[in-house]
């Protein structure tokens, strides 16, 4: 379970269907976060010649994992805008646009939680 323990007033996400303690007292939809990176020109220069031996891309990692936060963050703040206090079912997913650009979405299920009796 991916468990985003959070600041006041920050809602949590998980990849699990419920949190731990809590009870899900309204579903208020889809809450999502989607963001297009380019590569850039240096980057992408780099990226090929590393492409060219075995092992990861250190290059495309950063720019990816740099994506994947930002949806991450701006699924929470579309979360907030719906009222909710947590996003339960929190998945990625991701597609490549063009040559040198990449789309993230972060998506889950926004709800209100409660504490269990």
């Amino acid at each position: 379970m991916t468990d985003t323990t959070s600041t006041a007033g920050t809602p949590k996400s998980t990849t699990a269907f419920e949190l731990p303690g809590k009870v899900v007292e309204r579903n208020l939809g889809i809450a999502f976060g989607l963001v297009v990176r380019a590569m850039g020109f240096s980057k992408t220069v780099a990226g090929g010649f590393s492409s060219l031996r075995q092992g990861e891309v250190s290059e495309f990692t950063v720019v990816l994992e740099d994506a994947r936060r930002h949806s991450m963050d701006r699924m929470i703040e579309n979360a907030k805008l719906l009222g909710a206090n947590a996003v339960i079912a929190m998945r990625f997913d991701s597609s490549e646009i063009g040559k040198a650009r990449a789309e993230v979405v972060a998506y889950g299920s926004a709800v209100v939680v409660t504490p269990s009796p």
